[in-house]
Parts: structure tokens; C-alpha cells; sequence
């Protein structure tokens, strides 16, 4: 299988590589020309056997608006886009009729895994057509984790449900990250009685029911500053949280822990600088290599 990949940055170039190490070939463009395979999109187009498949990995929103329009320029009735970025599921439902009217298909993918993708894998959560997930399978089997395939991939429903479900996922990481901080902190106070705050934390890494890979790099953050001296904390938000909290008001569905974690991310803005806040920037570099603001 030969696809076009829109998009290599952090996310992008780590999916490229892994894709090519499961024998699908990629065709990668980039605006930046030190890791393009392309000079364009029509170049892009024209390298892909039809039908096509080109995957779209760029910033949500504007930038990902401009580069659906422009693929529908340059592709050919068949073709199929699949939004892999973190796009509103509202975008989904956009980009697919404006697809459809080129008689062009369109699925949404929800993508997990951050930097650390091209060695474990990522998590998919796919939104759209079942005759079109299908067609794509050989993309989704290469991107996901190793094992059964029910433990990395679901096809979640129909147009949108894939960064929907995304949406959600992001919520309760921000919720989780939320909580460790917090433990971080109340363990890192009382340093009268708590001599050991990482080895407390590794040990929580086997057999307790908090073990999780968030754990696991929350103890990797704290082994390579055990203090959180060298980062402020101040933590931005990628849009997922907020979105969350938005469908939860609209639906009645009650999300106070959600709701408290994202709140605690605007508190930091203003100049907090709580040990709790430095663990969620701290973690946020960890999976997804999110910038982090240096201590003076």
C-alpha cells in the first residue's frame, strides 16, 4: 500500500517512520523542505496510485481547514482523506460534505501515542464508514500497538465519533495528570516524614491499581528532575480539555474532575507556580513533547 502523509512534525515524521517500517510506503509533504518528500500537494497527488489515501497530521482548525480544501483540489473522485490531527468532531462533519460533494470519502482519526508513537504504537479511535475504515486497515494495522487489534483500534462510530472519542480521552488524561500532580505535591511537602518522593512513586509502578504509563513517566520526569527546578509551572491546553467540559454542559452530563483539571491548567497562567502544576508540565513533555516554560 502506497499514502500520501500531509504533515511532519513531532507526530508526523514518527508516523511516517513507523508506517514504512510495516512495509507501507509513504509519500510525505511538509512545508518545511528539510523532510519534505514533495515539493507540493499536486506533486503529492500525482506520486499516489488511485484511489488515493492521503492522512492529514497538521495543527487543528484554520491549518487544517486550508490543507482539506486543497487536497479537494488536487484529488480525484475515490479519494480518500483521514484527518488524523486533533480536530473539533463539529470539523469532521465540515470536512466530510465538503468532500462529498467532490465525491471524495473522508474519515477522522483520533491519534494517541505523542512522541512516543513510533516505538509502542498508537492508540486510533476512527470515526466514519465501515467499507472505508476497512479499505484502510493496512494504515491502522501498521500505526496501532502490537497484539490484538481490539487493544489499540476501535472504529467508534460514524463521521466525527473518532475525535469525539479523542475529545474525551484527552479529558480524562487532563483529569489523571490532574491527580498525580496533586499526590506529587502532598508527598513532596511533608519531606519531615517522605525522604524518598520518585522511589514512592516507582514503587507504585507494579501491583498497585494506580500503575499506568502516565505513572511510569511521571517517575522518568522526576528521575531527570527530581524537584521540577528547571521548568515553571505553567501549563497550556491543546483544546481537547475545554471541548470536553463544552459537550458535558450541553449534554447534563456532570464533570467536576474534568472540570476542576482544566481550571487548574488557567490558574497556573497567572503565576501560581505550585509543584503540582510543574508535574503536569512536566508530564505534558513527557508523552507528547509539549514545551515547557524554563525557570528563571
Amino acid at each position: 500500500m502506497h499514502i500520501g502523509l500531509v504533515g511532519l512534525g513531532k507526530m508526523g515524521n514518527n508516523m511516517r517512520t513507523r508506517l514504512r517500517n510495516h512495509d507501507i510506503e509513504v509519500t510525505g509533504f511538509d512545508r518545511n523542505p528539510d523532510v519534505t518528500d514533495v515539493a507540493g500537494l499536486a506533486e503529492l497527488a500525482a506520486s499516489l496510485p488511485a484511489p488515493r489515501i492521503v492522512w492529514v497530521m497538521v495543527p487543528a482548525g484554520r491549518i487544517t481547514r486550508e490543507v482539506v480544501v486543497d487536497l479537494l483540489d488536487v484529488l480525484s473522485e475515490g479519494d480518500l482523506i483521514i484527518d488524523g490531527g486533533n480536530s473539533r468532531f463539529t470539523e469532521d462533519i465540515v470536512h466530510a460534505e465538503l468532500a462529498s460533494a467532490k465525491n471524495i470519502h473522508y474519515l477522522d482519526v483520533g491519534v494517541s501515542g505523542g512522541v512516543w508513537g513510533l516505538e509502542n504504537g498508537y492508540g486510533l479511535m476512527v470515526g466514519g464508514n465501515a467499507e472505508l475504515v476497512a479499505r484502510a486497515m493496512p494504515v491502522f494495522d501498521a500505526l496501532r500497538p502490537d497484539g490484538p487489534r481490539e487493544e489499540g483500534f476501535v472504529h467508534a462510530g460514524e463521521t466525527g465519533a473518532g475525535h469525539y472519542a479523542k475529545m474525551v480521552h484527552n479529558g480524562i488524561e487532563y483529569a489523571l495528570m490532574q491527580a498525580f500532580a496533586e499526590g506529587y505535591e502532598l508527598l513532596d511537602k511533608r519531606d519531615d516524614i517522605i525522604k524518598d518522593v520518585t522511589g514512592t512513586f516507582k514503587a507504585w509502578q507494579r501491583g498497585t491499581v494506580v500503575r499506568s504509563w502516565l505513572l511510569e513517566l511521571l517517575v522518568k520526569a522526576l528521575e531527570e528532575d527530581p524537584e521540577f527546578d528547571d521548568i515553571e509551572g505553567y501549563v497550556e491546553d491543546s483544546g481537547e480539555g475545554r471541548w470536553t467540559v463544552e459537550e458535558a454542559i450541553a449534554n447534563a452530563v456532570p464533570v467536576p474532575t474534568i472540570s476542576a483539571s482544566i481550571f487548574a491548567r488557567f490558574v497556573s497562567r497567572q503565576g501560581d507556580g505550585s509543584p503540582a502544576m510543574k508535574a503536569v508540565a512536566a508530564l505534558r513533555n513527557q508523552f507528547g513533547g509539549h514545551g515547557v516554560k524554563k525557570a528563571r
